[in-house]
């Protein structure tokens, strides 16, 4: 047999450098996109729940209503369900949609699902030791809430009044 002469490997390091040329002039890549689902726990006096997020987390110390990211093609009503049950130990009974927002933050973007949880079993409570508080619709807007919740804030106020079954 003869031998076939090797072919000579071409160096690809100029593609990948221009890659990350193509890339630099193109812009940072997009943030991380979060699906979350949120509620509005009301209370039988009319007052929502809000928790303040425990230190470690990002924006700990500020308020937000209860929730937390949807699991791959779980749909918001199953997420809202198991994240109030992880996040505050309660079941939900009856959930209302109310609007989905986008928000930017500088290192993700959250599509924000919020809803109003009317019906509940169980008291709330931090299960993950973050504070929770009641407040009056009204006050909402004079608590440190982080900024995706802001617009549920307004949405909350100018609905009609729903009342609440309570917790049972």
């Amino acid at each position: 047999m003869s031998p076939v002469p090797a072919a000579r490997v071409k160096n690809t390091s100029s593609v990948t450098v221009r890659s990350k040329a193509v890339e630099r002039a193109a812009g940072p890549a997009p943030p991380a996109r979060i699906e979350v689902v949120a509620a509005a726990l009301l209370h039988a006096d009319g007052r929502v729940l809000v928790a303040q997020r425990p230190p470690g987390k990002a924006f700990a110390g500020r308020w937000e209503f209860p929730g937390g990211k949807l699991g791959l093609g779980e749909t918001q009503g199953a997420g809202l369900c198991r994240e109030l049950s992880e996040e505050l130990g309660i079941r939900v009974l009856r959930h209302h949609y109310v609007m989905s927002i986008e928000h930017d933050y500088p290192d993700r973007r959250v599509i924000l699902h919020f809803h109003i949880a009317d019906a509940f079993v169980g008291e709330p409570r931090g299960m993950d030791q973050q504070a929770l508080q009641w407040v009056a619709l009204d006050q909402l807007g004079t608590i440190d809430m982080l900024e995706a919740d802001r617009p549920f804030i307004a949405a909350l106020q100018d609905l009609p009044r729903i009342a609440p079954a309570g917790s049972a």
